[in-house]
Order: structure tokens, then C-alpha cells, then sequence
């Protein structure tokens, strides 16, 4: 009888440290950006759920076994991040992470660039949450800039003779072209100065959000010396990129009527010229990151 009048004690679930849940907020908004970034039905010459664009050799549920493969990443380089390291152990987790999208993909490179970019920006955060400071678009950026910013421009100089070139690097040796390691070791000037805007503007102007980043996108694209068209279709390809999408946006962009003819024309001249704006994608997934940022706690 008194077993059964003692009350019983049920073992209460221990609570994550801050600092980790932190990194797994900062990760979750890292794949959730990206996911919008390819769900993004439309855009001019790349993979959406509903067309491979100028890609044969990927397509939408190639992305999302990429994305799989990076939940882990995004959190990890927060924690990183939380450490104040130096560029080298950042390096080290970008690699490993590198290697994960290529075994899942079938080695189709999928989030190269957004394996570089955002986890140098979810690193920035957990600096950011290691100070003390408030997250923002701009402090993030500038946290890049300060503290990697100089080893990330010397990594274009220090590639070994023996070691493959990816297509941005050699783009940027050809033709002078800053590259995504430039944006990345300037804090992000394209994204912050013309992505964002662009953004937070067209969000404005419809309450919505697919509009608004394929408006940043169109923006970008106008703006941006991408490395990828530039790649596809050298200086002439790059040049009727930014023609086709300042065109755009001079009609009225997203908040023309007839603004989805106008982008499914452009898809379709893109995709018979074989031009990608891989570069401004991974901006706008990177602007669609920055515009979460205010007040992450």
C-alpha cells in the first residue's frame, strides 16, 4: 500500500545548451532559404520543380538529396562559429560538407557555392552570438569581411598547380572577374546593396514572398558580373544576361501584369543559349538568408 501511495518520478528530458540551439535555428534558416531559392518556379535558365533549365545533368529532386546531405553542415559551422575560429577549421567543415552533396548527388555540384557562402554567413552568427551583438544583415556580412575576408582572397592565389579549378576561378583568372570569393571577402556588397532592396521592396509592394525573390533574382542578375554566364557564355553571353534582366525590371518587373510571359521568354532564350545565372542564385539563396536575420536570437 505505501508503494502505491509514493508518487512516481518520470525522468524529465534534459534541455539542449543554448549555444546548440542557436546552431540549429541558424541551420534550419539556412535550408530553409535555400529550398525557396529552388523552389522557385520560373527562374531564367535554372533547375525549379518544374524544369531543369540549362542543366541536364541535375534536376529539382537532385537539390533536395543535396539539401539532405547539408542539414548537418549548416548547424555544425554555426557551433563553429560560436568559437571565434580562424578561416582553416571553417575550411575543414566546408570540405567534408563538400564531399557529403557530391556522394548524395551522384557528384553533380549542386550547393558548392552555398556551401562557401552561407556557412562563412551562419559562422558569422555564431561569432555574432559569441559577442554579445545583435544579428543582422549587415553585421553579418561585415563579420565575414573582418574576420576571414583576407584569407578568403588569398585562396585565389594559393591554389596548388595539381589541384582541379572550379569554373568560378577560372573565370576569374580569364576574364578578371571577382568571383563569389571577392562578394564573400567584401561582406557580400551584392547581396546587402541590391538583393535585399530589391527584396524588401517587391515584399512590400505584394505581401509576397515568391514574387519578391524573383524580383531579387531579375535584379541580381542585371547587376551581378556572374561567373556563370560568363562561363557558359562568355562576355557576350554575360552581357545579354544583364540586358535581358534590366529589360525586365525596366517593364515593371513582378509588378507587371504580364511580368510571367515576360519571364517565361526569358527562360526559354536562356535555355536555347545555354546560359545559367548559377551566381545569382546563390545570391538571391543568400539574400533570402540575410532578410530573416534581424532579431534571431
Amino acid at each position: 500500500m505505501l508503494e502505491r501511495a509514493l508518487p512516481r518520478h518520470r525522468p524529465q528530458p534534459i534541455a539542449a545548451p543554448a549555444g546548440e540551439l542557436f546552431a540549429a535555428r541558424v541551420g534550419r534558416l539556412a535550408i530553409r532559404s535555400l529550398y525557396r531559392e529552388v523552389a522557385l518556379d520560373g527562374k531564367p535558365g535554372l533547375v525549379g520543380p518544374t524544369g531543369n533549365g540549362s542543366h541536364p545533368d541535375m534536376d529539382f529532386t537532385t537539390f533536395m538529396r543535396s539539401l539532405q546531405a547539408l542539414r548537418g553542415y549548416f548547424p555544425a559551422i554555426a557551433a563553429c562559429g560560436l568559437q571565434r575560429p580562424g578561416f582553416a577549421p571553417l575550411r575543414a567543415l566546408g570540405i567534408a560538407a563538400e564531399a557529403d552533396m557530391l556522394a548524395a548527388t551522384a557528384a553533380v555540384n549542386t550547393h558548392r557555392g552555398a556551401i562557401f557562402n552561407l556557412g562563412l554567413l551562419c559562422a558569422a552568427l555564431g561569432v555574432l552570438q559569441a559577442e554579445g551583438a545583435a544579428s543582422s544583415a549587415e553585421a553579418a556580412c561585415a563579420v565575414v569581411r573582418r574576420c576571414w575576408g583576407a584569407d578568403i582572397l588569398a585562396g585565389l592565389s594559393e591554389t596548388s598547380a595539381d589541384a582541379p579549378l572550379s569554373h568560378g576561378l577560372i573565370v576569374a583568372r580569364r576574364d578578371g572577374s571577382g568571383g563569389a570569393r571577392q562578394e564573400a571577402a567584401s561582406g557580400f556588397p551584392a547581396a546587402l546593396n541590391v538583393g535585399l532592396p530589391a527584396y524588401r521592396a517587391a515584399l512590400a509592394a505584394t505581401g509576397d514572398g515568391e514574387l519578391a525573390a524573383m524580383q531579387a533574382l531579375f535584379a541580381l542578375i542585371a547587376e551581378l558580373e556572374d561567373t556563370n554566364l560568363l562561363w557558359r557564355g562568355g562576355r557576350a553571353g554575360l552581357d545579354y544576361g544583364r540586358r535581358a534582366a534590366a529589360d525586365f525590371l525596366a517593364a515593371g518587373g513582378v509588378l507587371a501584369a504580364d511580368w510571367r510571359t515576360r519571364a517565361v521568354g526569358i527562360d526559354r532564350d536562356f535555355v536555347a543559349r545555354r546560359l545559367s545565372p548559377g551566381g545569382s542564385a546563390d545570391l538571391l539563396g543568400i539574400t533570402l538568408f540575410l532578410a530573416e536575420l534581424d532579431g534571431l536570437a
